[in-house]
This record gives C-alpha cells, sequence and structure tokens, in this order.
C-alpha cells in the first residue's frame, strides 16, 4: 500500500512554524505551539425558500471548492417576517479536518485570494476572543474549481478558522506565519 503524501503546509507547520512559534513566543515545549483545529466553510442560501434547486447547486459547488459533501442546514425557529418555516432548508457547510483542511487553507491563501479584484490583504481585526478567524466571501468565483459560465447566481460564503490559540496575538502571528496574507 501507497502511504498518503503530506500537505505541503503541514509540512511547513512543522519544520518552519513551529521552530518560529516556540521562538517568538518563548515556548518551552512544541505541545504549547498553537495548532489548526478545524475549517468551517458556510454558505447562507436564503433564497432556497422559494426554490430548492439554489440550495442543490449551492451543496454541489460547495462540494467541488471544498472536496467534501456539504451538510443541509434547517431553520431552527420560523420567523414571518423572511417567510421562514421551522425545518425549511437554509443554509449548507462544511467543516474541514486534519490533511484536507490544510489542503484547503493552501488553495483558498495561495490560489482564490489573489485572484479577488483590487486584492490588498485580509483584515486583522477578524478574530474572536478565543482566537477563530473570521472572513467573508462575497462570491465563489475566485476559486478556480467554480466554472463561470456554469453558475446561475453569485453565492458568498464565511470561512473560520479555529485554532488552539489562547490569545488573539498568538493566533495572528500564527496565520502569519502560516502565510495569511493580511493587510499593512
Amino acid at each position: 500500500m501507497e502511504k498518503k503524501k503530506t500537505p505541503r503546509l503541514k509540512e511547513k507547520y512543522i519544520n518552519e512554524i513551529i521552530p518560529a512559534m516556540m521562538k517568538e513566543f518563548g515556548y518551552k515545549n512544541k505541545m504549547q505551539v498553537p495548532r489548526l483545529v478545524k475549517i468551517v466553510v458556510n454558505m447562507g442560501v436564503g433564497e432556497a425558500i422559494t426554490d430548492i434547486k439554489i440550495m442543490d447547486k449551492a451543496q454541489e459547488e460547495l462540494a467541488a471548492i471544498t472536496g467534501q459533501h456539504p451538510v443541509l442546514c434547517r431553520a431552527k425557529k420560523a420567523i414571518s417576517n423572511f417567510k421562514i418555516r421551522e425545518g425549511q432548508p437554509i443554509g449548507c457547510k462544511v467543516t474541514l479536518r486534519r490533511n484536507i483542511m490544510y489542503e484547503f487553507l493552501d488553495r483558498f491563501m495561495n490560489i482564490a485570494l489573489p485572484r479577488i479584484r483590487d486584492f490588498r490583504g485580509v483584515s486583522n481585526k477578524s478574530f474572536d476572543e478565543n482566537g477563530s478567524y473570521n472572513l467573508g466571501i462575497r462570491e465563489q468565483t475566485i476559486f478556480p474549481e467554480i466554472e463561470y459560465d456554469r453558475i446561475p447566481r453569485l453565492q458568498g460564503m464565511n470561512i473560520t478558522i479555529i485554532s488552539n490559540s489562547k490569545t488573539v496575538k498568538e493566533s495572528l502571528g500564527f496565520l502569519r506565519l502560516l502565510g495569511m496574507p493580511f493587510q499593512q
């Protein structure tokens, strides 16, 4: 049996980022260094209320982007102002872990982000108190897996990068070393 190849970003983490973080933050043990836990890619599809085919297409696109089948998210409560009933499908999400997570993050940072028009870097203020990073994207066409001619409509998504870092400063340094292009 052939052994699976380690993702490029994971090798970079093991060989370069762990020693750099230990030096920068004064960690005594390499197990103290922050690491990626998971990446959650979420697509809210409000128009699926009127046409369920839009939700099917969104799931298909999210599966092509992430390489994993998305889970359908349903409304928890009925909201009459938005014409939503309880249990109606309103979005889809994918939780990436292990090697798939590293592959997706590598493709996202090095291929998809530079394809955004007038891209000057991502905000460095989108961290929550746990050190998780949230990023919103307006259209799915920045990913090379999506064919522009075959999409019925532009669809945004939210990407959450969750690490086990204790502070925002650690998380910012960690993502910067991984290669996330932050604004100057």
